[in-house]
């Protein structure tokens, strides 16, 4: 979609009624964020975990908690940067709000790498203390006394399972895991929350970096995007006004959180809001569909093949998607037909979006009032894009092929490690800076 530089965008033809096309970003942090949803709703739902409930007086608290450990006891000062490898989780939005709380860097990782791939990440890093799921000690184990990382913190799903509940409980939380010896660096989620200890005052600004949000790796080895807290409070609080969303929203947490769609729409948001995050560790489909009618989840974003799964379930009715007002998502264009049936099912169009690692999430997105199928939609809010001439770089007219470049709040600040790579991927256009929005990955 062109937009003009001198003149009104051309994409706001198709603007929604009542939108504003400009929204201020808070100049918080995002510590800051869930400080006020615990003040304002202290005994609100913030996380629901198969069947137990965490209200956000406890979740503030426990962050505090491993805050003060990770500065008193690890030693972690302003700028270090912490590992966190683990699936979704309340210890995951527990830790992710400490490391910050802490001043610390936050080096999100994906569960699914092994001890080679987490090699890189260590190396590249230079993270000092590692807090990861205890069915994934093993890989970073081999890892410890590489460069600063010496101590690792392991958290174990099951102990965030404490109600009983009529809710099947997957395999992985209730196989057994054994601990690692502690000692030597190594000390249980439960022994460091035990310890209660008291961060100092929280030191950083909207401008400090905040998360090294590696990219997949497809064109070579991972590079590590810098996101500061300003980067990322423009996709936690824009995201809730492009929706229309309250802290009555109860969101399902099942897209990975270590990956920027999850983190800034599934966990990010909702603390904003002060809404509730029912969170599923790894996708199952009948589960789902308990927990959407369980929890009446009114907001849902996902990947397209979790609903075609869901579909496909012989326990799927007509009215088990009843609860929703929201859905949406992207990674993959959805299916006409799939997208065709949801709407007859529920009179909801599927919401499809475009954005990377790069920019934290979104930089387009469809609008529901006024979706199209299988299109990445229009520039997101506070967001300018054009379509150019790849050589050139000059901006294209309707109906013709090019790159995509966009600038906006959310842009991240360069590569870890990497500024040359940077450099270029940053052009200027009519005296304003623009990122090209391809897959550099």
């Amino acid at each position: 979609m062109e937009m003009r530089i001198s003149s009104e965008p051309l994409h706001y033809q198709y603007w929604p009624k009542g939108l504003p096309h400009l929204v201020h970003v808070p100049k918080t942090t995002l510590v800051h964020n869930l400080e006020v949803s615990a003040a304002r709703y202290p005994e609100k739902t913030a996380i629901s975990y198969y069947g137990s409930r965490f209200s956000y007086a406890r979740l503030k608290s426990e962050v505090e908690a491993l805050a003060g450990y990770l500065q008193r006891q690890c030693g972690v000062k302003k700028g270090d940067r912490v590992l966190l490898y683990m699936q979704n989780s309340p210890q995951f939005i527990i830790a992710y709000y400490a490391i910050l709380r802490a001043d610390a860097v936050l080096v999100p990782a994906n569960p699914m790498n092994l001890t080679e791939e987490m090699k890189h990440y260590v190396d590249d890093s230079g993270a000092l203390v590692a807090i990861c799921a205890l069915d994934l000690f093993q890989r970073i184990e081999p890892l410890m006394g590489r460069g600063g990382l010496e101590q690792v913190i392991t958290a174990d799903y099951a102990d965030y399972v404490t109600e009983p509940t009529d809710i099947p409980m997957p395999d992985f939380i209730q196989t057994a895991v054994s601990q690692p010896t502690t000692g030597n660096g190594v000390r249980t989620w439960k022994e460091v929350l035990a310890e209660d200890c008291e961060p100092g005052p929280h030191l950083s600004g909207s401008d400090d970096l905040a998360a090294i949000c590696y990219t997949s790796g497809t064109t070579g080895k991972p590079k590590g995007c810098m996101h500061t807290q300003s980067t990322l409070m423009a996709t936690t609080a824009l995201p809730g006004v492009w929706q229309n969303t309250s802290c009555e929203e109860v969101l399902l947490g099942v897209v990975p959180f270590f990956h920027v769609t999850g983190m800034q729409i599934l966990m990010n948001m909702p603390i904003y809001l002060g809404a509730e995050i029912v969170i599923m560790t790894r996708w199952d489909r009948e589960l789902a569909l308990q927990l959407i009618e369980r929890h009446q989840v009114t907001n849902w974003t996902n990947i397209p093949t979790m609903v075609i799964d869901l579909f496909a379930s012989p326990n799927f009715k007509r009215d088990s998607l009843k609860s929703l007002q929201y859905i949406g998502g992207g990674g993959a264009a959805m299916p006409e037909a799939i997208a065709a049936r949801l709407f007859e099912l529920t009179g909801l169009s599927y919401v499809e979006g475009y954005g990377l690692t790069e920019t934290a999430a979104p930089t387009h997105s469809n609008h529901a009032s006024r979706p199209k199928r299988q299109c990445l939609g229009i520039p997101f809010l506070n967001t300018e894009s054009l379509v150019v001439n790849p050589k050139t770089l000059e901006p294209l007219g309707p109906n013709q092929t090019g790159e995509i470049v966009s600038r906006g709040p959310q842009v991240f600040k360069g590569y870890w490690n990497n500024p040359q790579a940077a450099r270029e991927c940053f052009v200027v256009i009519g005296g304003k800076t623009f990122f090209l929005t391809g897959d550099l990955g």
